[in-house]
């Protein structure tokens, strides 16, 4: 028996198709790897000499899978194939070749941590107003100018008369004249120095041609614009270019991905032929039906149904929560009951959300039940940096005598208190045997204390007016106050704007619970107070004692989740606002709408028999309760797909044109009354600070010009015509745009 019998028969026409230009447009779960590898064996056994064969993927786990399984099938033959990550690959050349282009060949890769350094340098070097250029925001620049293959000169050029952009493109340049006098590259150039090299170099370019003259590539549509012209390059000769991937799980366009190398693949190989792996070996039919129908919404994508002989399955499940305390109560409680019947483990179940802050409620409910879980792709929620901040401050106010707690917070954010000064303090308060706190409040009796003391003592000024505070605001606004007192979310933006949205989130979310936390008390007839809070999370937060190799609930992001498969998934969340985003609405941009609806088939399809889609219609964010629809994605699936306790009935449609909602089998009391929707009113009759017309600068898309303002109840929204990223809507309280 051949070991190409257990491929279908789409599957064997990619192995055997080995000449020329190939796209493989492999649904998920359709066993691209399988295919990838088999490939392999196929070309060795044709005589192709395995030095001649180069396999990328994108990360070093994948690399490290498609190695073993080569070698399982061709043993030690497969030994001088190339299989690597593009970076990896691109180093191994720069380091035989780069001097060829004017660097040494022991250069130094730059991390995150020393780009920041050296754009510091720069900063300093040109005397850039950081309030303005913000040094994340140029590092975000200068990148993306590189995955575009824009050089200095060429940005320079585009910027021609427009003096703040001019600007920027001054701190690319010098930004790059001091990576080559540290005979650095940074992640970017190890790409772009290779497609240069490659370039200029015609000895090098043919060399590697003739070495790699049979090219394959996975996940190729997460591909950027410097990946496909280094791939195009490499292939040019032989042309024996096999590329795979699924346009319908492209997702990571916020890392540079451009969907358009897999879409426009037969337009640049006029020749290529295209396979499609339809058949999908992991998920039910229902399940597959339910994400056909979604992503055939997208008009960006190539057309593609899957199927499967694993039978029809169970319909899917579909509940609508009044509360997203609901929501999580009922999902936890599913997966104990399914575990107790034993019908499941732990472990064969998965709650997926869009964000990470939603994570926070679901952790509370399995340590209330004592369930294992464990989250992938982030941390516990009261384990990440900025809910530990807070936390710190919290306990610092609460009674002081958590040192630990008081030198967290000390220097958080930023308050010029060295390390220094930090030790004095914890020497002379271990010689008197006080607190860390008690030793700061007669810091000027430290001995050597010197310019640091006034330092302490408004760092001890700060804390003794927020304790002061506490005793006269209610916990939620207390809270608030800190991070106002602090400007601990000014600090975020400024140490990364791009990273602190997400924590951003993650503190909206914390806020949420203080709130729940004081309602809670309330209906309880109990008296809400900062020891009670901190009393509550700590019980929660006490999960760092499991033990990873038990029994796991895994929680994660969607974008985490790519790649992965369970029995049993919960897609949490599904409502218009979180999932598409908010911001995605409200801008109205078809392009970020489809990636969204991309991510919610990613998310569908990680489920193997068991699919639960949930929505809360009230959901606390950033401490207001808000009340959204029900996603627009659940509506795009047939309703003879899901269990009759969601069945949907037909109304008035809505402003959004969506005339279904859905009905969970319980009748509301009509005479019940509704609790407002708290709003956020436009009070300043001056407006946001900046007119139609002007030019503003926003930290991910640039300068631009603005085009309308429009004051509505929640805030103003402000519509912008950015130069490079085209019109967008936003508001003006999150977009924080700065007049130039």
């Amino acid at each position: 028996m051949s070991i190409y019998d257990t491929l279908n028969e789409n599957q064997r026409e990619a192995v055997f198709h080995t000449e020329g230009p190939l796209l493989i447009l492999a649904g998920a779960g359709s066993g691209k790897t399988r295919v990838l590898t088999h490939r392999v064996a196929y070309l060795i056994e044709q005589g192709v000499m395995p030095y001649h064969i180069l396999a990328i993927t994108f990360t070093n786990k994948a690399a490290e899978e498609m190695k073993e399984r080569v070698d399982d099938i061709v043993g030690e033959n497969g030994g001088s194939i190339w299989v690597s990550t593009f970076h990896s690959m691109c180093v191994r050349i720069l380091r035989r070749h780069i001097d060829r282009i004017g660097f040494d060949t022991n250069f130094t890769i730059y991390d995150t941590d020393d780009q920041k350094t050296l754009m510091k340098e720069v900063i300093r070097l040109l005397n850039i107003d950081t309030k303005v250029f913000k040094e994340r925001m140029l590092l975000s620049i200068v990148s993306s100018a590189k995955n575009e293959m824009v050089s200095p000169d060429e940005f320079e050029q585009r910027m021609e008369g427009d003096f703040q952009k001019k600007r920027i493109a001054k701190v690319y340049r010098e930004y790059e004249k001091q990576l080559k006098k540290n005979n650095a590259l940074d992640f970017d150039d190890l790409l772009l120095k290779t497609v240069e090299l490659l370039q200029r170099d015609e000895e090098v370019r043919s060399y590697y041609q003739d070495r790699f003259r049979y090219i394959m590539v996975d996940e190729y549509q997460d591909t950027n614009t410097v990946q496909f012209e280094l791939i195009r390059i490499l292939s040019d000769k032989y042309r024996n270019l096999c590329v795979v991937g699924d346009d319908d799980q492209s997702i990571y366009k916020f890392r540079g991905a451009n969907i358009q190398n897999i879409l426009s693949f037969e337009d640049v190989y006029k020749d290529a032929r295209v396979i499609k792996l339809e058949q999908n070996y992991r998920s039910t039919q229902t399940i597959l039906d339910a994400a056909n129908a979604v992503i055939q919404n997208n008009k960006g994508r190539k057309e593609k149904a899957l199927w499967t002989d694993n039978g029809q399955g169970d319909v899917i499940a579909m509940k609508t929560f009044e509360s997203a305390y609901e929501e999580a109560e009922y999902v936890v409680g599913d997966i104990s009951q399914k575990v107790r019947e034993g019908k499941e483990e732990y472990k064969d179940n998965a709650i997926l959300y869009r964000t990470n802050a939603q994570s926070r409620l679901f952790e509370e409910k399995f340590v209330t039940a004592g369930i294992p879980y464990k989250i992938v792709g982030g941390v516990n929620f009261y384990s990440r940096r900025e809910i530990k901040d807070i936390l710190a401050y919290l306990k610092t106010i609460d009674n002081g005598k958590d040192d630990i707690a008081v030198r967290r917070v000390i220097n958080v954010p930023k308050r010029g208190i060295g390390l220094t000064s930090v030790n004095r303090v914890q020497n002379y308060a271990q010689d008197k045997d006080i607190s860390f706190y008690d030793a700061l409040l007669g810091a000027d009796f430290i001995p050597d204390i010197g310019r640091g003391l006034s330092k302490l003592e408004s760092f001890v000024a700060l804390i003794e007016y927020l304790k002061g505070a506490k005793e006269k605001l209610g916990l939620f606004d207390f809270v608030k106050e800190i991070l106002s007192k602090t400007e601990y979310i000014e600090s975020l933006e400024q140490e990364d704007p791009e990273v602190a949205q997400t924590r951003m989130e993650n503190i909206d979310e914390f806020i949420s619970k203080v709130a729940a936390y004081e309602e809670n008390a309330i209906a309880s007839g109990e008296q809400a107070s900062l020891s009670g809070f901190l009393e509550e999370v700590a019980l929660v937060a006490d999960i760092d004692s499991l033990d990873e190799s038990q029994d796991y609930v895994i929680l994660m992001t969607l974008h985490s989740a790519k790649g992965l498969e369970f029995p049993s998934v919960y897609l949490t969340g599904m409502e218009d606002g979180l999932f598409p985003s908010y911001m995605t609405i409200v801008a109205d941009d078809k392009d970020e709408l489809e990636e969204e609806r991309r991510l919610c088939y990613v998310g569908i399809t990680r489920a193997k028999q068991h699919l639960t889609l949930t929505n809360a219609k009230r959901r606390m964010i950033r401490g207001e309760t808000q009340y959204n629809k029900t996603s627009r994605f659940l509506k795009e699936i047939p309703r003879y797909l899901i269990a009759k306790g969601a069945v949907f009935e037909r109304e008035k449609p809505d402003r959004d044109g969506f005339g279904f909602k859905p009905k969970t089998g319980f009748r509301e009391n009509p005479f019940k009354e509704r609790k407002p929707i708290k709003q956020f009113n436009v009070n300043d009759s001056s407006g946001p600070g900046y007119d139609v017309g002007d030019r503003v600068l926003h930290t991910k898309f640039g300068v631009g010009t603005v085009t309308n303002i429009t004051a509505g109840g929640r805030d103003y929204e402000v519509t912008v015509n950015f130069d490079t990223a085209g019109v967008k809507k936003m508001f003006a309280t999150f977009a924080k745009l700065q007049k130039q």
